[in-house]
C-alpha cells in the first residue's frame, strides 16, 4: 500500500498514534482506509477490533478480531483481546478457550492469564481466578493490573485484609492505576476505615474523572456516614457519566440513588425519578435492584422482570451447578435456613420461636448465617434453636453451596431473597433438591433455581401467579410467622415523657421512612387538617428525613410541630410505646410488614390500603389473620374516609381496639404453634412430591382444626 507517499507501515504508525492519543474517530478512518487497500492486513484488523471494543461495539469488534485471527491464528495478543470481547458478550466458554489457546502458543504471555482470571471471576469460579492471577504474577511480579484484579476476587470472598494488601502492592508498582485505588477503597470501607476509603476513591477519581464505580462507591461510604447530601451528589456525578463502560452498572447506581432519596424523604423530582425507573426497566436494564422496584412500583410484572434480569447475571457457570441428588429418605427431613439476618433484625424477631417449635422428631434444622454476629440476645437464642449453626461469612458462594450439598440438606430455605446482604448465588449452584423463598423478601426472586414461595390466599391472589417464577404455596392464614415471646416493657410511660401531646388524637406510622411517598403523605396531611389537634407520630431514622418531612408538611399548610418523631428504642420499649398511639396508618405501595405485626401485638389497630403486588398486600393479610378485615381498604379514598371516621368516632375505634385485645391470644396471626404445623405440612408436601419424582406445582396447605 502506498497512498500520498506513505507506506503501509507508516499508515499504521499514524493510525496507531491517533488511537493512542484517543482521537478515535480519526484512527478508525485510517484503519478502515488501510483495510480497504489491504483486506488481510492483520494489524489494521486487530487494532480496529480493539478500538471498536473500547467504543462499546462488541459485536463488530468480535468480527474484526476473528478476521485478524484468520490471517494470523497464532497471535496471543489478538486471541486475548478476542477473549475480552467474548467475555463482554457473555460467551464465557469461548472466551476461556481463546485465553487457553493464547497461553498454549505463548506460555509467558501474562495478559492472557490476567484476562483468564477476569473471565473466571465473572463466572464466580474464584479459586481458579486467583490461580490465573498468580500465574500472571509468577511471570511478571510487578504486573499491577493482575494485583488489582486479584484484590477484587479477594473482596468478593470477604477476605478484605488480603484485598487491601493486594491493592496496595499494585499501587506501589503503578501509583496511577485508578482501579487499584477503587479496590483499596472498597476494602477499607468493608473494614470500617471510612476516612481512608474516601481518600482512596478521591485518588481514583482524580486519575479517572469519569470513573463511575469510584463515584458510586464514594457515595456508599458517604451514605453510611450519614452525609446524605454529599452522597446524593456523588451518585449524581456517577449517573452523569455516559460511556459504554458505565452502562452495565448504571442500573444499580440509579437504584441506590433512588433508595437514598426515599430513605431521607427527598421527593424532589419524584415523578421524574419514578418515570426514569420505569423507562430503564422497560428498556431492558439488567442491574436495577429489585427491592427498589418493590418500594417504587405497585406492579408485579415489572417486579418480576427486574428480579429475573438481576438473578440471571448472578447464575454460576454450568460446571458449578450440582446435579440433582439421588432420591433417598433421611430419618428426618433436613431443613437448611440461609439468611444474612440471624441477628437483631426484623426477620429474626419474627421467626425465633418458629425455629424453637419445629418438630425435632421429624426435622433436623441447620442455619447458614451470612451476616455478622452482633452478640445480641436474639442471636444467642437463634444459635441455640438449631441442630447446627454455621457462620458462613468467610465462605464463597460455591463453598457454602458445597457445604449444603455435603450435609444433604433436603429443603434449603432462603430467608434473604434479594434484600441487603443476600447471596442468591449460593442457591444458584443448586445444592438442595428443594429450594424455597420465604418470609423476608415480599416478592419473586425471578430465579429458576428457587422452586417455591411461601405465601397465603391474600398476598398473592388467584390468577396472579404468572408474575412469580416460583410455584406458590399458600398457607391457610397468613404467610408471616410471629414470635409470641416478644416482650413488651411493663414500665408505664406517658405521652408527655416522649414528646406527645396528652389530649391529641395520635396517628402513628413506625415504618421505615423509605416507605413514605408523596401520595400517602398528602392523605395524612388532609387527615391532620380534618382532625383538629391531632398529630402524626413517625419514625425517621435520620435528621435529613425529619427536616424534609417537616418542610413537606409546611408546604401543605400543616405546622411542622404537628409531626412528632420517635427515636430508636430497644424492642420491648418500642412495643410498649405503641399504647400511646390511637391508630396506625399504613403506607402504600409497600405496606407495614413486621411493623404492622408489632403494632397489632402491642394492641394498636392498623389501617391499611391494599394494592396489586405482594408488598402492598401484607398488612391486609395480617389484619385478616387477627380478625380485623374491616381495616383493609382498597383505595386511598376509602382509606382516608375510614381514618377520618375512626378518629371522629372513639366508640368505633375503641370497639376495634377491644376486639384486637381479645383476639391477641386466639387469632391465627399469633398462634405460632398452629403456624409451625402448617409450615411443616408445606415442607413435607414439597419433600414427598420430590421423593415421588413429581414436578413442582403450586398448592394450598389445608387448615388444621382449631
Amino acid at each position: 500500500m502506498r497512498s500520498g507517499g506513505m507506506t503501509l507501515g507508516e499508515a499504521l504508525q499514524r493510525a496507531f498514534a491517533a488511537h493512542q492519543g484517543r482521537h478515535l474517530d480519526e484512527a478508525e478512518r485510517m484503519y478502515r482506509r488501510i483495510i480497504r487497500a489491504e483486506p488481510k492486513c492483520f494489524d489494521a484488523l486487530h487494532l480496529l477490533g480493539v478500538l471498536k471494543a473500547e467504543q462499546g461495539s462488541q459485536g463488530e469488534a468480535e468480527q474484526l478480531l476473528r478476521k485478524a485471527l484468520a490471517v494470523n491464528p497464532r497471535s496471543a495478543e489478538a486471541l486475548t483481546n478476542r477473549a475480552n470481547v467474548l467475555q463482554s458478550l457473555g460467551h464465557y466458554d469461548q472466551a476461556l478457550a481463546s485465553c487457553d489457546k493464547a497461553v498454549a502458543i505463548k506460555p509467558d504471555y501474562f495478559p492472557a492469564f490476567n484476562n483468564r482470571g477476569n473471565i473466571l471471576h465473572d463466572l464466580r469460579r474464584h479459586d481458579e481466578a486467583l490461580e490465573s492471577y498468580e500465574s500472571a504474577l509468577a511471570i511478571r511480579p510487578d504486573y499491577a493490573k493482575a494485583l488489582a484484579n486479584r484484590a477484587e476476587v479477594l473482596r468478593d470472598l470477604n477476605r478484605f485484609e488480603e484485598a487491601l494488601a493486594s491493592s496496595e502492592r499494585a499501587l506501589a508498582m503503578q501509583p496511577d492505576l485508578a482501579e487499584a485505588w477503587n479496590n483499596r477503597g472498597i476494602a477499607l470501607h468493608e473494614l470500617r476505615r471510612h476516612g481512608e476509603s474516601l481518600a482512596s476513591y478521591d485518588r481514583a477519581i482524580a486519575i479517572k474523572p469519569d470513573y463511575v464505580k469510584a463515584h458510586a462507591n464514594r457515595a456508599r461510604v458517604l451514605r453510611d456516614l450519614g452525609r446524605h447530601d454529599e452522597a446524593l451528589a456523588s451518585y449524581e456525578r456517577a449517573l452523569g457519566v455516559r460511556s459504554a463502560a458505565a452502562d452495565p452498572i448504571l442500573g444499580q447506581v440509579r437504584s441506590e440513588y433512588l433508595s437514598l432519596k426515599r430513605q431521607i424523604c427527598d421527593w424532589t423530582a419524584y415523578v421524574r425519578d419514578r418515570d426514569r425507573l420505569i423507562e430503564a426497566l422497560d428498556a431492558g436494564a439488567t442491574t436495577i435492584l429489585p427491592f427498589v422496584v418493590l418500594d417504587w412500583l405497585d406492579d408485579p410484572a415489572r417486579q418480576c422482570r427486574a428480579a429475573r434480569r438481576l438473578v440471571e447475571g448472578l447464575k454460576p457457570d454450568r460446571t458449578r451447578v450440582f446435579p440433582e441428588p439421588a432420591r433417598k429418605a433421611h430419618e428426618k427431613i433436613r431443613l437448611g435456613y440461609v439468611s444474612p439476618d440471624f441477628r437483631d433484625h426484623a426477620t429474626a424477631h419474627l421467626a425465633a420461636e418458629l425455629f424453637e417449635l419445629h418438630d425435632r422428631d421429624q426435622f433436623e434444622l441447620y442455619a447458614f448465617s451470612l451476616g455478622p454476629d452482633d452478640g445480641s440476645p436474639v442471636r444467642t437464642r437463634l444459635v441455640r434453636s438449631f441442630d447446627a449453626f454455621l457462620d458462613a461469612r468467610q465462605l464463597s458462594d460455591f463453598e457454602l453451596a458445597h457445604r449444603i450439598r455435603t450435609l444433604e440438606i433436603d429443603v434449603a430455605i432462603d430467608l434473604g431473597g434479594l434484600t441487603e446482604g443476600c447471596r442468591p448465588g449460593v442457591l444458584a449452584h443448586r445444592p438442595a433438591p428443594i429450594q424455597v423463598n420465604y418470609l423476608c423478601y415480599a416478592g419473586t426472586m425471578g430465579a429458576d433455581f428457587i422452586d417455591y414461595l411461601i405465601a397465603d390466599p391474600h398476598v398473592i391472589a388467584d390468577g396472579d401467579e404468572a408474575a412469580f417464577s416460583e410455584k406458590i404455596v399458600r398457607l391457610p392464614d397468613s404467610y408471616q410467622v410471629n414470635d409470641r415471646k416478644r416482650p413488651i416493657a411493663g414500665t408505664a410511660i406517658s405521652r408527655t415523657e416522649i414528646g406527645l401531646p396528652e389530649l391529641a388524637f395520635v396517628f402513628a406510622c413506625f415504618n421505615n421512612p423509605s416507605k413514605l411517598t408523596p401520595e400517602i403523605f398528602e392523605v395524612w396531611m388532609r387527615l391532620l387538617q380534618g382532625v383538629p389537634h391531632s398529630v402524626l407520630w413517625l419514625f425517621a431514622g435520620n435528621d435529613r428525613a425529619r427536616a424534609n418531612l417537616c418542610r413537606e408538611a409546611e408546604g401543605r399548610g400543616i405546622s411542622a410541630d404537628r409531626l412528632c418523631f420517635a427515636a430508636r428504642l430497644p424492642l420491648p420499649e418500642h412495643l410498649a410505646r405503641h399504647r400511646l398511639a390511637d391508630l396506625f396508618l399504613d403506607t402504600l405501595p409497600y405496606n407495614a410488614h413486621t411493623t404492622a405485626s408489632d403494632a397489632l401485638w402491642a394492641g394498636l389497630p392498623v389501617l391499611t390500603c391494599t394494592g396489586r403486588s405482594f408488598p402492598s398486600r401484607v398488612a391486609g393479610s395480617l389484619l385478616r389473620a387477627v380478625g380485623l378485615p374491616e381495616l383493609v381498604t382498597r383505595s386511598l379514598d376509602e382509606y382516608e374516609a375510614l381514618a377520618l371516621r375512626l378518629a371522629r368516632e372513639p366508640e368505633l375505634l375503641g370497639a376495634l381496639r377491644g376486639r384486637l385485645a381479645g383476639n391477641r391470644s386466639t387469632a391465627p396471626l399469633f398462634d405460632t404453634v398452629r403456624y409451625c404445623l402448617h409450615l411443616e405440612d408445606a415442607y413435607r408436601q414439597m419433600h414427598e412430591r420430590w421423593q415421588r419424582g413429581e414436578p413442582t406445582r403450586s398448592f394450598a396447605v389445608p387448615a388444621r382444626p382449631r
